[in-house]
């Protein structure tokens, strides 16, 4: 996981979703940051968004109990690697 990958998650789920700073560690799970099914699909759309791609949903899915801010900057980080898919 890069820090500049965790840097912009900490300050989306800061700074749009106020998610309290003292809660948001590599190892916090994603169930932990006190928002609701409907506010953590928001917040991986506003993730994908601000790194202009989307993580394909067999790599990321919010609902997993134990998938943490680290699992979901790895994702974001595999994905930012990957060469974007060409219309067929």
């Amino acid at each position: 996981m890069t820090t500049a990958s965790f840097d912009a998650v900490k300050a989306v789920l800061i700074g749009t979703f106020k998610v309290d700073p003292a809660i948001v560690e590599q190892d916090t799970p994603l169930n932990a940051l006190g928002l609701d099914s409907l506010s953590l699909m928001e917040f991986v759309f506003a993730i994908e968004d601000h790194f202009g791609l989307r993580i394909p949903e067999d790599k990321l899915d919010p609902r997993q109990a134990d998938l943490t801010l680290d699992d979901l900057c790895r994702a974001l980080d595999a994905a930012q690697a990957s060469p974007p898919r060409r219309a067929a």
